[in-house]
This record gives structure tokens, C-alpha cells and sequence, in this order.
């Protein structure tokens, strides 16, 4: 339920945002004494478009202009700041990987102290003028319900548990008082409840009646559309359903489904599987072309056996596969049935900074490009985890719609390592299923990003 000005103050920020960040570069050109002669240099509109791009990627990234209108002060902060700092870092990358483009130091100095500056005081005196004007910006929100059924009472519930949404509930419709619990004000009959909602201005009615009153559904829809009150429809569930549905029609029937799939989309699966491909053969040609041969050396020198671990594991559709990896155990029996835990004998030295670094996880690359794994997707486990988790966890199989990833939201929010709980490994499966239902390109790069960085810090249940 969007508030109706969420997308007009959503596109202000975007607009104001980089205008300044247009008009602080062309102020610190001023500053430098380059007057207006950088328009007509090549090198330096190449550098502003780069620019422009480059805040684009990172506001994408880290969703600074979602939910502008509801979203926590302190979020809203943060994901600015975050998006600040990729933004510099691949400025300064930029000119690395682009030596020949002529970029002046001293505007661009000039420029990386203004911009941040003046977007977080546009950020903050935003963030302070909603704070006494969200009330007016979203207008009134008072809502009233038909219906005391469960449905009925579960909305209600739901909507006091949220009070971000911003709610305000007049009470509940129903032909039967005594239906209607004493915590909730009870509004009268439903044949009066569109005539009390168009005389006490309440924005909207949700209509939570069984589909055995669907005449006198009919009837509301069209006495609302007469005195114009808007009139939603909650369709009637029978049980306690604690999940969300999208909803899709087949002619005039509605369709409910338990979760969004975007890889469903057979074009964003071909779009996921080009960056597979390219991205791992970047990887393979740039690093594990050298990389392979060195660590053969080093893991033959430290311990007997081959180099590269190989061990079935669940792939799409539960297909298993065999995942690679650079061997960081001695040659054991139970490789298949025990996870590595801390100070685990099994592990030589050299495999301990391997694990460490994630460094025995990068043949998996070779997996992406052959098209059993993908850069990033739930973490693919033993066979026998699955087997043992599927009968714990009830959605633990959904996973499994996805190719397993050598990355994942995951790993990233920290469920990662040794599982030594179910409360562990349902914590992973969450994610994944998150994952699942908000797929996107950019959220891919966004996974990678964090992953780089959360390899250079050190992990405890990481061995």
C-alpha cells in the first residue's frame, strides 16, 4: 500500500541530487579558473559522464531513494554514506584503470569534499522537513474494515503491528456486534458503512467478507462508487496464512502466488547466466590461469593427495553436481557426513589460511563457467544436509529453484561457516529465500561488492 506522494518526492531527490552533483562539479571548475573552457575539452565531459554513472550505479546499489517517504532516519543516513564512499572509491578507480584520461587534480579535490557535503545537508534537511510535514505530504490514512470474520480481525491486527504504515483505523462493519472483539471500535451494520466512511472522511474501506455475500459485495462496490469511496477487496482465506501473495488473474479469476520469482523470467535468466559466463572467465584467465599452478605446488608440498577437492553436492532442481575446491583437508573418510569446525585435525596449515582467505573456494569459478554454479545463489550443500534439513525445515527445498552460488545475501549478512544448530541453517535458508523473490542484476553486484570487502575482515566462524 504506497502512500500516493511516495514517487513525486522519490523523483525530487533524484532530480536535486544530481543537480548538485552536476552543479558542484561545474562550481569547482569555476573555482579552479577553468571558466568554461572544460566543456569543450573531451577528456573532461568523458569525466563527468563517468561520474554521472557512477552515482547512478551506487544509489541503485544501496536503494537510497526507496520508501523516502516511510524509511527509518538512521537507514536513510547510512545507505547515503555507503553510496558516498563507493561513489569515491570508483571515482579514484576510474583514473587508475584510465590513465590517458586527463582529469585535473585540483577541481576534483575541490569536488570530493563539496559533493558529499552538500548531498548529506540536502539529506539531512530533508529527513528534518518531513518530520513535522509527513503527516500533511501523506494525507489522511484512516481506513475502516467490513467484516468481523478472521480475515476481518487479522487485517486489523496486522495494521496496529505495523505502525509504520502510517494506519489509523476507525473500527470494523460488521451485521453482528457481538462478532467484533472489545479492543476494536464497533462502527455499526455493513449496509451503513459506506454512507459513515463518506460523512466521517475515512480514505479508504477494506472489505473483508466470505465470498458467500458476494451479492451484497456487489452492492457495496457500486453504493461506494456512487458517493466515490474507495472500496478494496480482501479476498477471504480460510486459515491463518502468515505469508504474502502476489496475485495473478486468469481471465476474471485471481491466481495467489506464495512468492515472486524473477529468474522465472526466462530473460533475466539469460542475463544472470551472460554475467556468469563472463565474469568467471575473467576470473579463470586472470587469476586462476597462474593461480592453480602456484597452489599445486604449495598444497603438494604440504600434505598427500590431489589438489582439487571434488564432493557432490545439491545443484538446481536438487540435481547434484561435483563442487570444486583447492584441498585443504588431509584425505579422510568423512568429508561427505562432517562439516570443518574450529581446530578441526583435518585441515592442514596450508589449508587453514586457504579457508581463511576463501582462497580453496575460487576453482568454484570453474563451475560457474561450465554452468553447475553461478557467481552468486544459496551456497549448494553435502547431500547429506539436504537430506537431513529438508525434513526440519519446511521451505529448505525452495532453495533449490535457484543455481547454487559461490557467494550469496547469505553470506553476506553473516549466516556463513560451521552450522552447528537447525536455527543456524534456518537463518541461511531465509535469506535465500529472500534472495529468491528479489532477484535482480544489480542486487548480484551488490552481493559481490560486500563479499570483496568481507573477505578482507576477519570472520570467527570462518576455519
Amino acid at each position: 500500500m504506497a502512500h500516493k506522494y511516495a514517487t513525486i518526492f522519490k523523483w525530487i531527490n533524484v532530480v536535486l541530487d544530481y543537480a548538485i552533483l552536476n552543479g558542484a562539479l561545474y562550481l569547482c571548475f569555476l573555482l579552479s579558473d577553468y571558466k568554461l573552457a572544460w566543456m569543450n575539452v573531451y577528456d573532461y565531459r568523458i569525466s563527468i559522464l563517468l561520474l554521472n554513472f557512477c552515482w547512478f550505479y551506487c544509489s541503485h546499489i544501496f536503494d537510497i531513494y526507496s520508501n523516502i517517504l516511510s524509511r527509518e532516519s538512521i537507514p536513510v543516513i547510512t545507505s547515503n554514506l555507503a553510496a558516498l564512499c563507493m561513489f569515491t572509491v570508483m571515482a579514484i578507480l576510474i583514473k587508475l584503470l584510465l590513465p590517458y584520461l586527463y582529469i585535473p587534480p585540483t577541481p576534483f579535490i575541490y569536488y570530493f569534499a563539496l559533493f558529499p557535503t552538500l548531498i548529506l545537508t540536502w539529506r539531512f534537511s530533508f529527513l528534518l522537513l518531513r518530520k513535522y510535514r509527513r503527516g500533511s505530504w501523506l494525507g489522511s490514512n484512516s481506513i475502516a474494515i467490513i467484516g468481523a470474520d478472521l480475515t476481518g480481525i487479522n487485517l486489523y491486527k496486522y495494521l496496529q503491528d505495523n505502525p509504520q504504515l502510517d494506519y489509523q483505523i476507525a473500527g470494523i462493519f460488521d451485521d453482528d456486534s457481538r462478532r467484533v472483539p472489545a479492543y476494536i471500535k464497533y462502527l455499526g451494520s455493513v449496509n451503513d458503512s459506506i454512507s459513515y466512511a463518506s460523512d466521517h472522511k475515512i480514505s479508504e474501506l477494506y472489505c473483508a467478507l466470505p465470498y458467500s455475500q458476494s451479492d451484497k459485495i456487489e452492492t457495496l462496490l457500486q453504493e461506494a462508487d456512487h458517493k466515490m469511496v474507495r472500496l478494496r477487496l480482501v479476498p477471504d482465506m480460510k486459515g491463518n496464512m502468515q505469508r504474502e501473495f502476489s496475485i495473478a488473474l486468469l481471465g476474471y479469476l485471481p491466481v495467489l502466488k506464495p512468492r515472486q520469482e524473477p529468474l522465472e523470467n526466462k530473460a533475466n535468466e539469460v542475463i544472470k547466466r551472460a554475467f556468469d559466463v563472463l565474469f568467471s572467465m575473467l576470473v579463470i584467465l586472470l587469476l586462476l590461469s597462474w593461480l592453480i599452478p602456484l597452489m599445486a605446488i604449495i598444497i603438494k608440498l604440504d600434505s598427500q593427495g590431489p589438489v582439487f577437492f571434488k564432493q557432490l553436492r545439491s545443484g538446481k532442481n536438487n540435481k547434484p553436481f561435483y563442487c570444486l575446491k583447492f584441498r585443504s583437508m588431509t584425505i579422510n573418510n568423512y568429508s561427505d557426513v562432517t562439516q570443518a569446525s574450529k581446530e578441526d585435525i583435518r585441515v592442514t596449515k596450508v589449508g587453514k589460511f586457504i579457508r581463511k582467505t576463501s582462497i580453496d573456494e575460487l576453482p568454484q569459478f570453474i563451475n560457474v563457467f561450465v554452468g553447475d554454479m553461478s557467481v552468486v545463489g544459496p551456497r549448494p550443500h553435502m547431500l547429506k544436509h539436504t537430506t537431513d534439513y529438508s525434513q526440519v525445515i519446511n521451505n529448505y527445498m525452495v532453495r533449490h529453484f535457484l543455481t547454487p552460488g559461490i557467494t550469496g545475501w547469505a553470506q553476506i549478512n553473516g549466516f556463513r561457516g560451521e552450522t552447528k544448530e537447525t536455527r543456524s541453517m534456518l537463518n541461511r535458508v531465509q535469506a535465500d529465500l529472500w534472495y529468491l523473490e528479489h532477484w535482480s542484476i544489480l542486487l548480484d553486484i551488490k552481493i559481490i561488492f560486500l563479499t570483496i570487502c568481507q573477505i578482507l575482515t576477519k570472520h570467527d566462524n570462518v576455519y
